[in-house]
């Protein structure tokens, strides 16, 4: 004997308010280009043309904007924490007051785009490029020469350092960096001079140990041949005194070459 079973059955949910609202949204910043202070937290923008959009104000927490055009962009006061930049066109657009706590700026076109300066302290702007050195802090300037010695790019790390001397000339640690970035180049008498230089600035803040060891390894580092083309990796293109300066500069680097907090 057959049992009857029975099955109840429901209508699929609604969307709700929330999803309908923020749809709407998304609909409206494509279409019309225009949507202040409206929510677009986590929306799917990825490659849109919201050249001169206006979004002052607007939430777009999580947003993946990828490689989106923005180009003359309204976006003060917008909150894009860890929303996705990566390889968008920010050209012109004005980022004043915006929150951009771990947003991804990798790759992006930044050129002419208004930043306050330190603005970009806490995203990631790694080979972004035409962002004016103006919109960076002393901080940033110094911690990108620290990322681009660790990784072995020791021109541009020199390069970066040469800003944040430019920034604040008193900083030692700048000073040793790009100390630590012309001898890794071979640049030994200049390196030599950025790091006679470190010591005085030591000794002056009452660091005589600091100031102490960098004037040897100063020392050592002029009496240095100069290191032979071809090298690669920290100390093995050095031969006698120039080793004994990176043996003495060895514990010193490990404790400077690190980022400086915001």
């Amino acid at each position: 004997m057959a049992l009857a079973v029975a099955v109840s059955w429901a209508p699929p949910p609604w969307p709700s308010a929330t999803n309908a609202a923020e749809a709407a949204s998304v609909i409206q910043i494509l279409e019309q280009r225009r949507c202040e202070r409206c929510n677009l937290d986590d929306a799917d923008l990825v490659h849109a043309d919201l050249r001169d959009a206006r979004l002052q104000g607007a939430k777009l927490q999580r947003a993946n904007l990828s490689g989106a055009r923005l180009s003359g962009a309204d976006l003060r006061q917008a909150n894009l924490s860890f929303a996705s930049l990566a390889g968008a066109s920010l050209q012109g657009a004005d980022l004043r007051g915006a929150v951009l706590i771990g947003t991804d700026l990798r790759n992006a076109d930044l050129t002419g785009a208004i930043i306050e300066p330190g603005g970009l302290s806490r995203s990631h702007w790694q080979h972004a490029k035409g962002i004016a050195l103006a919109a960076h802090s002393y901080a940033e300037l110094h911690n990108a020469g620290i990322r681009a010695a660790q990784e072995g790019r020791h021109p541009e790390a020199e390069e970066w350092f040469n800003h944040a001397i430019k920034r604040m000339p008193d900083a030692a640690v700048s000073w040793v960096g790009r100390g630590l970035s012309r001898a890794e180049q071979g640049q030994l008498q200049m390196a030599a001079q950025d790091l006679t230089y470190a010591a005085q600035l030591y000794s002056m803040m009452g660091d005589t140990s600091q100031a102490e060891a960098l004037a040897q390894a100063a020392n050592l580092m002029t009496q240095a041949p100069p290191r032979p083309k071809g090298g690669n990796g920290a100390g093995s293109h050095l031969i006698g005194a120039a080793i004994s300066a990176f043996q003495i500069l060895a514990p010193l680097a490990a404790k400077t070459m690190l980022p400086i907090p915001f």
